[in-house]
């Protein structure tokens, strides 16, 4: 039995070894992705395959609740030196899109397998439909790039060479894939040495406790959480501004049920299986560490101390339908998922805003538009493909500060690259790049700004990808007064006569001297905005975060010649009107819930569960085609009843023969 010193030093030394992995990593990877972005993972692993160690400096910060039990169960007869990768969402349920290749490594000592280590590398390029493997469009797996079971890529020490030659055949920069995966093998290498070192130090029977405890004593402190939240059931639900290129929102819905030192997260009431590549791949698991990340932002918000392992999952049950957008069947398309997981944090965000509301934050722009070039580069002669930046927005107003500007809250982990070395790698010019002003949502702390970003571009027919675009309709929440936060964008050649605004397309092809400009959402705000000490709002005029009209017309404050006018504040905010909504979503959603309200969306769900898996987004599409001039539940049973009228071949669930004749 471990003391608390004693296993806190255990917990010192892996954190410390996968630190070292991560530095491994981050220090010998080929793409821009990897190095600088940093779009990766390391991990150390129980014989389970239940990680038990994450870096807190490096890397993404998705994955602490990882299993690979089941990837490394697909696989027999492991032997020292073997290392065994995935990147199939549909296999052992590790990976969640193609670009992402785990990898894992067996430990052994005395023969017998103690530990794993492992992670994965966001790959530029995987093949498939479009440069970078992603876009909204896709429509199944088969047009994401190539996919790879879980099987040996390593074999006692040795490449597999055809594994490499398949791969090399099949993707668009194979020297970027091949030269990541190296890296992490030589991560994995890393975690390998710091694991027998600390068998070493603690003997193996002690290592093998003390991994044990480490989970025992990260669910012993999200359950000690969990028990100073008030018992109840919290109810939220948030969107995507676009289901596929049919244009319609994608809804995620939460029940939120808490009792005692444990929670159920039932996603039941979210949209159905997509004809997009929104979809997130959790196969059902209770537990899939995609479906829990908000929660792992939300207890670490709770404690800082708290241990990051898969312990953290234990408390939390999550019920998410088979054919739904959170628990896809194959072929399904998942590609953007990660779209789809910005969302999927917001609600839990959200219900969590109802249960302890003294304690959280405001929305967080909850996009990160990631941007990919695939062009040709006139200094070398050869086509490039580079991830250029991440464009992430603010975060939400914090119960004790404003939200963190350009980069937020839960995408911070994406980092941003430098424009030299941009510029250096990829043949564009960086014309912007900053804080968009008034962005932020008002409140007495306001809501982190929105990044944005313009390039130019040189060769004819550059293509980008620029994947999670996001947040252009359904505005980031602010709370308890707060107002929601500004817009995300897209542009073309923006303030000249061929301007194209494209909205939440990914994709675009570029001419010779073309401009892209993005632009990403802000974070909500918290707490009334006529309650933000006006020598605040003097300072954000001046550091060109709030215009001087905003100033006035939302906080209440007359600035004159840059200094407050404390008669003419006073007498403006004692007109200004207070709100006593939790939330505050924007003109936007209050609309269009005017026609879409609860109930309508309770009965679409229980028309689309009742139809085969296949047909069920096909009768979402058609029935808000004939919504309009409908609204509410009586809505949805016109619109359905006319789809059916219309189709003949959808299917009739008894439940709706009347409603269908």
């Amino acid at each position: 039995m471990f003391d608390r010193m004693t296993l806190q030093v255990l917990a010192n030394h892996a954190r410390a070894a996968a630190e070292n992995m991560a530095h491994t990593l981050h220090r010998t990877a080929h793409s821009a992705f990897v190095k600088e972005t940093q779009d990766f993972t390391v991990m150390l692993m129980d014989r389970e395959g239940d990680t038990f160690a994450v870096p807190m400096e490096l890397g993404a910060t998705w994955y602490p609740g990882l299993t690979y039990g089941r990837a490394i169960r697909m696989i027999e007869d492991y032997r020292p030196g073997d290392v065994a990768f995935t990147n199939d969402p549909y296999s052992g349920h590790v990976a969640t899109h193609a670009p992402d290749t785990h990898l894992w490594k067996p430990i052994f000592d005395d023969g017998e397998i103690v530990a794993w280590a492992g992670g994965h590398i966001h790959n530029t390029d995987m093949g498939g439909a479009v440069p970078a493997s992603l876009s909204r469009s896709l429509t199944e797996i088969h047009q994401e790039g190539i996919r790879f079971p879980p099987m040996k890529l390593v074999n006692e020490g040795e490449f597999d060479p055809m594994i490499l030659r398949i791969m090399e055949t099949n993707v668009r920069k194979p020297s970027l894939n091949i030269g990541d995966i190296k890296a992490l093998v030589g991560a994995l290498n890393t975690g390998e040495r710091k694991v027998h070192a600390m068998i070493a130090r603690f003997g193996k029977a002690g290592f093998l406790q003390g991994v044990a405890a480490l989970k025992d004593q990260a669910e012993a402190q999200a359950r000690a959480i969990l028990s100073g939240i008030p018992d109840g059931e919290y109810v939220f639900a948030d969107y995507a501004d676009e289901d596929s290129d049919h244009a319609n929102p994608c809804r995620l819905k939460l029940t939120l049920r808490i009792k005692g030192d444990s929670a159920v997260l039932d996603f039941t009431g979210s949209d159905p299986q997509l004809a997009s590549s929104l979809n997130v791949p959790s196969g059902g698991d209770p537990r899939h560490t995609i479906l829990l990340v908000g929660i792992y932002y939300v207890l670490y918000t709770l404690n800082p101390r708290i241990l990051l392992n898969t312990g953290l999952t234990r408390p939390f049950t999550c019920i998410a339908p088979e054919g739904t957008v959170l628990n896809p069947v194959a072929p399904a398309a998942v590609g953007m998922r990660s779209l789809t997981c910005a969302r999927l944090r917001s609600v839990i965000f959200g219900a969590f805003s109802q249960a302890i509301p003294d304690r959280m934050p405001a929305a967080p722009a909850g996009n990160n538009c990631i941007v990919n070039v695939m062009t040709r580069d006139e200094r070398t002669h050869k086509t490039v493909i580079a991830a250029v930046n991440p464009v992430v927005g603010g975060g939400g107003g914090m119960p004790h500060r404003d939200g963190t500007n350009g980069s937020g809250a839960d995408a911070a982990y994406l980092k941003n690259t430098p424009i030299e070395i941009t510029e250096a790698e990829v043949p564009v010019e960086f014309v912007r790049y900053g804080l968009a002003r008034d962005s932020g949502g008002a409140g007495r702390w306001r809501g982190g700004l929105a990044t944005e970003m313009a390039f130019r571009v040189f060769a004819p027919d550059t293509r980008i990808t620029a994947r999670n675009r996001d947040r252009s309709f359904f505005r980031p929440w602010g709370v308890l007064g707060g107002r929601a936060a500004g817009l995300s964008d897209m542009v073309v050649n923006p303030g000249t006569p061929d301007e194209r605004r494209l909205g939440n397309i990914d994709t675009a092809v570029l001419q010779p001297g073309d401009v892209l400009e993005i632009r990403s959402a802000g974070g909500g705000g918290r707490g009334h905005p006529q309650e933000r000490e006006p020598w605040r709002v003097a300072r954000d005029v001046a550091r060109g975060y709030v215009s001087a009209q905003a100033a006035q017309e939302v906080y209440g404050v007359v600035l004159k010649d840059g200094t407050v006018d404390e008669t003419a504040t006073m007498v403006l905010r004692a007109k200004a009107p207070v709100s006593a909504a939790h939330f505050h979503f924007g003109p936007e959603r209050e609309g269009y819930e005017a026609q879409w309200t609860g109930a309508a969306y309770d009965r679409l769900t229980e028309i689309l569960s009742a139809l085969p898996i296949h047909w069920r987004f096909f009768a979402k599409t058609e029935i808000f085609r004939r919504m309009e001039g409908r609204s509410g539940a009586e809505g949805v049973e016109a619109a359905f009843a006319e789809t059916c009228a219309r189709f003949p071949d959808l299917p009739r669930p008894n439940l709706y023969a009347e409603a269908a004749e």
